[in-house]
């Protein structure tokens, strides 16, 4: 009788599951960078107050969260103008900004931390800690342009009854022919928006990732 061979035994390598690889998104990584790109941002102006597109003044994230004064930039108009419209600037209190700046800057300190715990735990406190520091720091936004606003008109019924001056500015309005200063926001105010949402998707799809495998 013919013998039939014995096909040899599959070897294990054959029976071995693949590795599901969770990539760069599967970890820390992307979360914390993100996290630590938006804090250090809090170190570079944030808004600027400008005359005739000329910024004379600016304050930087953490000048938000220490409730610094304006930082004074060109002197549009003369020292004695622009230093006179500053310190009357900041003898008014800018509302509940800097409680926003101060929510935003600690939810980002709390999500870097967190993203360096377990994927679970670190993920969905990222995503939370991401998405409530993007929601303080458009509070803060919204809360110092009303502020501003707020001044303007303000101070322009004042001028209006008493012949006042328009946040000290009235002199630089007579400069640039009467063009009222406006608050503008800078790029990286709105990068660090960008980024603290970035941080949240970036721990939602860490924890996705874990919960597939």
């Amino acid at each position: 009788m013919e013998t039939i061979p014995t096909p040899p035994p599959p070897s294990s390598q054959s029976y071995s599951q693949p590795v599901t690889a969770s990539g760069l998104f599967g970890t820390k990584i992307p979360s914390a960078v993100a996290f630590a790109v938006g804090i250090l941002l809090f170190l570079l102006p944030f808004s600027e107050i400008k005359c005739n597109q000329t910024v004379f003044a600016n304050k930087s994230g953490i000048g938000f969260v220490l409730g610094n004064d304006w930082k004074p930039v060109n002197t549009l108009g003369g020292n004695e103008t622009t230093g006179g419209a500053t310190t009357k600037m900041n003898k008014e209190k800018e509302g509940f900004t800097q409680y926003f700046a101060i929510a935003a800057l600690a939810l980002a300190l709390l999500g870097l931390l967190v993203s360096f715990s377990n994927a679970k735990a670190g993920g969905t406190a990222g995503v939370v800690t991401g998405f409530l520091s993007a929601g303080a720091m458009i509070g803060m936004m919204i809360e110092l342009k009303r502020w501003f606003n707020a001044s303007m008109a303000k101070d322009a019924i004042d001028k209006t009854q008493n012949n006042t001056d328009n946040l000290g500015l009235d002199k630089l309005g007579n400069t640039f022919n009467d063009i009222k200063p406006s608050l503008d926001f800078t790029p990286w105010c709105y990068i660090a928006v960008v980024a603290f949402l970035s941080a949240a998707v970036f721990s939602y799809m860490r924890k996705k990732t874990v919960n597939r495998n």
